[in-house]
This record gives structure tokens, sequence and C-alpha cells, in this order.
């Protein structure tokens, strides 16, 4: 998704991951002339384009940097394997062997979750920061939202780093952080890092983007494909999970007159007798919660759509999650509902992505064709 984002005006040198399902939508959309399929850490330098490039572009998994699995962050598990977040260190090895070789990539994006900020106590945030100035490369990080974007509730932290050889144009670099972007877990974050990744810091000047013009509604089609709606029975029964607070938000929403789409979370919540019990609640503010990998039932989003006093249920289809994260109605989906949904899930939101290379990434190449126009002439 980092290249829908991206655009037509970039050339993919290079892609990689080891899902096979995930490589083949890749080809089923782009071709298969420039991914590869197969574990990084088995990647060598012969495989990387023979020239520096623009961009490096890395969105390792983010299972360990996250409540679901347990903050247990860049290192490595008790039996010396790594952990899936850990795949950092295998594409910064490779990263790190092409400076040394004098093809470093001119710029280098890395995107996480939330929790990268605060995994180990600051300990991985640190990590990489030290990685990307030992490196020679300055960087900065901003943490940007998707409902910026779209109606999706995606919090996400981008750690955009400049080769030191690369010129920075001045309006793209702040004096200090900016509220939008740089919320107080980022400040925090910045404090732990060393003192010499500090030296390398760039607080980044995004602008704002344009305000959202669309709701969570208008991403839901009126003919689903790949889901059923539910039954009567099943809708009533999802209902019945909620509490009296969440039954009294579907009633409002009854009332506005217009078509309400919410998502629908089921938790597990402890009553008031101390018993814990299957919960559903519901979300009427116009955007989805984060979409996430089907990795259990709870992950896949449950939609409830109002009108008057019809309500009725049904899964997120996969076109609905794909519209959510900014992608175009002709991207190719897998035909599989989990699979479709795992793309989704796990991918970066090309909206997000295009901001930050028309505001940032192409502003900084720019600069630097015509530096060395300048120096040919």
């Amino acid at each position: 998704m980092a290249r829908a984002g991206l655009g037509s005006g970039w050339h993919c040198a290079f892609a990689n991951d080891f899902d096979p399902m995930k490589v083949a939508t890749y080809v089923n959309n782009y071709g298969n002339g420039d991914i590869q399929l197969g574990d990084i850490a088995k990647l060598a330098l012969d495989d990387l384009p023979a020239d520096a490039v623009d961009l490096s572009w890395a969105s390792f998994p983010c299972q360990d940097l996250s409540l679901a699995g347990d903050y247990r962050g860049l290192g490595r598990e008790r039996d010396n394997t790594l952990t899936r977040s850990g795949t950092f260190w295998p594409f910064w090895k490779l990263m790190r062997e092409l400076v040394q070789r004098g093809r470093a990539p001119r710029t280098i994006v890395l995107e996480n979750v939330y929790g990268v900020l605060t995994s180990h106590g600051g300990k991985d945030f640190a990590a990489i920061a030290s990685a990307l100035s030992g490196s020679g490369y300055r960087f900065g990080t901003v943490v940007i939202n998707a409902a910026l974007f779209v109606p999706q509730s995606r919090p996400r932290v981008f750690f955009i780093a400049i080769h030191k050889n690369e010129k920075i144009p001045k309006p793209l670099v702040d004096d200090g952080p900016q509220r939008l972007w740089h919320p107080p877990a980022l400040l925090e974050a910045h404090t732990g890092m060393a003192a010499e990744a500090r030296k390398k810091w760039l607080w980044w000047n995004v602008p704002a983007p344009a305000a959202r013009n669309t709701i969570f509604a208008d991403v839901i089609e009126d003919h689903p494909t790949g889901v059923e709606w539910h039954t009567a029975n099943e809708t009533k029964y999802l209902l019945s999970l909620m509490s009296d607070k969440n039954r009294a938000k579907v009633a409002a929403a009854k009332k506005t007159g217009r078509q309400m789409v919410a998502g629908v979370y089921r938790r597990t919540r402890t009553d008031k007798d101390g018993i814990k019990r299957q919960r559903a609640e519901v979300r009427f503010d116009d955007i989805a919660g984060c979409l996430r990998t089907p990795s259990g039932g709870s992950s896949r989003q449950t939609i409830l759509v109002v009108e008057g006093n019809k309500v009725r249920s049904r899964l997120l289809s996969p076109r609905e999650a794909a519209r959510l994260m900014g992608l175009s109605d002709d991207y190719r989906l897998p035909a599989r509902y989990n699979d479709a949904y795992h793309v989704c899930g796990d991918g970066v939101c090309a909206p997000v992505v295009r901001h930050l290379a028309q505001h940032i990434l192409e502003p900084i190449l720019a600069a630097n064709q015509a530096k060395v126009f300048a120096a040919a002439e």
C-alpha cells in the first residue's frame, strides 16, 4: 500500500514480503517484475538494486510492539529467535551495508504502530533512533492518524530519515514540535534517545491536510460482496450483548433522520457482580475503529447500520475495508474474505503515504536533483 500511496510518479525497483498471499496480491495489482517472496533475513545486497534509490520504505511487523503482542518489542525470544517486530534488524543490516558500499538510500521511511513509542520503556524507539543516526541519517518522527484522511481511527508512527549528503529545504523543518504530529508520548520517547541521536533529530514541518469530507457511511456498500447480512435473530442477539449505555446510543441513532453506521466491538467486561461477560460496544462517531488482521473473530469489525427504526448488522466487507485504507475500487483484493481483510488490516493508509511524499519526500528529492543539475552545469 506504500506503493499505492506514492503514486504513478514513483517507480518501484524492489519489493519483498515473506507472505505468499500478500505477494500474490501485489503481483495481481502491479505485476511480478520487482517483488521477491522470502524472508528478509535471507536477502543479500546482490538481491537489491545496484544503484542508490530515492526511498527505502519498511513497514515491519507490529505485533510485538502492541498490546496484542505483550510489547515484546524489537528483541529476541528466549530461544534466540527474532520476535516478529525484530525483523527490523535484518532490514537495517541491509541498509547499513548499502551505506558502507556507497549505495545509501537517499531517504528512508519506517512505519509502525503507536506502541513503538513506549515498548520496552522507550528502548525500542531509542534503538531505532540510534540505528538511523549511527548510519549517517538525520531523522524525525511524526504520528499521523489516518482519520485525518479516511473515516478510520488508525494512528501510526513514521520515522522519516534523510541521508546526510542530501540537502533539506529549510521550510520542511521546524524549530520544535507541532501539536498535530508530535503528541506527548512522542516527546517522551524523544527524551529517551541517546545524545548522539538527538543531535541528528529533525522536527518535521508537515502541513495539516484539508478537512476530511467523508464519513463511515460513505464507504458502505449497498450490495456488499464477500459478506452476508445477519439474520434478524443474529442482529437481535448482538443488541442483547449491549449495556444500557450502548443501547441508548442505538436509540439516539434511530432519531437522527439519516443513515448511521457504527462499528461494533465484542469485549469481555466484568459486571457489577464480578462476573466476566461478553459485551458488544458500539461507536457512532462516523469513523471505523482501527482495522486489524483477522486473527480472531474480535479482530474483524462488525458494522451496525441504522436507518430510522430499521437496524441491520454484518461483518465489514473486504471492499469497505479497502476503502477505509484509501484504496481505489479498482485495487484487486484476494478472493478469500480473511485474506482480503488481512491485506487491509496489515497495510498502511495510502493517503497518509501520499501526504508524506508530497510534503516531505518529493520536495527533498527535487531540491537535490536541482543541486545535481547545478553541479553539472
